[in-house]
């Protein structure tokens, strides 16, 4: 099911996931050098350096580095990123009511305890030796 409702979501909103998630955690700060950045949102070193490049471009974000360290960069929303976040939290929300249309509380609450054990599961599986 996610293979189909990352890229519905994509479409919808216009952002990846990915991006959401870096602006979302970048809404949260004044700045946070690149490495934080990746280690919070869980994505790789060239991934995130590839969508802030981009986002930079187009003027969401801005970077620059650190005056006693070139080696270190950090990143912050400019004030165009923060109108769009707030759009694109808009679209998050309305996406999601979609999504649950139809959908009955008691249903939703039994999809979470779903989820729940799920990821609980996948936590302790373990590779099986083969002999």
């Amino acid at each position: 099911m996610s293979k189909r409702v990352a890229p519905k979501f994509e479409t919808c909103m216009g952002i990846s996931q990915t991006r959401l998630a870096i602006l979302q955690r970048l809404m949260e700060v004044d700045e946070i050098s690149q490495k934080d950045l990746q280690q919070r949102v869980k994505v790789d070193h060239a991934a995130v350096t590839r969508h802030v490049k981009q986002m930079e471009e187009q003027g969401t974000v801005s970077r620059h580095k650190k005056a006693e360290d070139n080696r270190v960069t950090f990143v912050r929303l400019t004030d165009e990123g923060r109108k769009r976040i707030e759009h694109y939290c808009a679209e998050k929300t309305h996406f999601i009511n979609q999504l649950f249309e139809g959908i009955s509380e008691e249903e939703s609450h039994q999809l979470d305890k779903l989820l729940e054990k799920l990821q609980h599961n996948i936590e302790f599986i373990q590779k099986r030796e083969m002999n």
